[in-house]
């Protein structure tokens, strides 16, 4: 997948979202798990609790469709998540590209991002070894990307976007031993968001010629994470 981020986090989504299976029906919080879902294709990310960050306590919470739309459409109208997600227009929009993930098999989980207890930005966890994206760039097992946009013009400018950044990879690193590194494919163009995550202790690895986009190969080494 793809998306930019940073003080400006807006990243938008790689290859189309309907390349990218994930979750249950409504989000982890409706009742029944379809078929198809393995909960283990990203750790039990639902189980994951909260992590600490610069700025307050963080939760990644698995959106719930039917609980979350209004919010989550109402950021994707904002111009400047539009320019980078193209998810403007009706909640249709937006519903589409969560059932996208919500209705596959678990390798890609829309989340929002509570701090201190308030929904204040959209994630996607995703297994890049497992996306349309492994086929541009050297995949190992259980690469793990991440995309982020902040909700409300107010949250971004300010730093928020470099904090949870790094607290959500390391959160990632944390709960994912067979993980050795988190990536993103920000816009080379969104300059704000490729800043972001240099702050954030991701280094830039490539330049990436994606479907819908020339990106920047952002990655957070495990190795690196105590020196970055």
């Amino acid at each position: 997948m793809t998306a930019p981020a940073g003080s400006h986090p807006t990243e938008g989504p790689p290859p189309p979202a309907q390349e990218r299976p994930a979750p249950p029906p409504g989000g982890f919080g409706a009742e029944g798990t379809p078929g198809g879902f393995d909960a283990g294709l990203l750790d039990g990310l639902a189980g994951w609790g909260p992590a600490a960050s610069a700025v307050g306590e963080f939760r990644l919470a698995p959106v719930v469709a039917e609980r979350d739309l209004p919010l989550i459409a109402g950021w994707m109208n904002d111009p400047a998540v539009a320019a980078f997600w193209e998810l403007a227009g009706p909640e249709s929009v937006t519903e589409r590209h969560l059932r996208a993930q919500l209705e596959g098999d678990g390798r890609s989980i829309p989340c929002l991002g509570l701090l201190d207890g308030a929904p204040m930005s959209y994630f996607e966890i995703y297994r890049a070894d497992l996306d349309p994206l492994a086929a541009h760039y050297p995949a190992r097992p259980h690469d793990t990307g991440v995309h982020l946009l902040l909700g409300g013009a107010g949250n971004r400018g300010r730093g928020l976007g470099t904090a949870l950044l790094r607290a959500v990879a390391d959160h990632i690193l944390d709960h994912r031993p067979r993980c050795t590194r988190v990536l993103a494919e920000p816009d080379l163009r969104n300059t704000p968001s490729v800043s972001a995550f240099l702050s954030g202790g991701f280094r830039f690895a490539a330049e990436v010629d994606l479907p819908d986009k020339r990106a920047a190969l952002m990655v957070r080494d495990r190795a690196l994470r105590d020196h970055l």
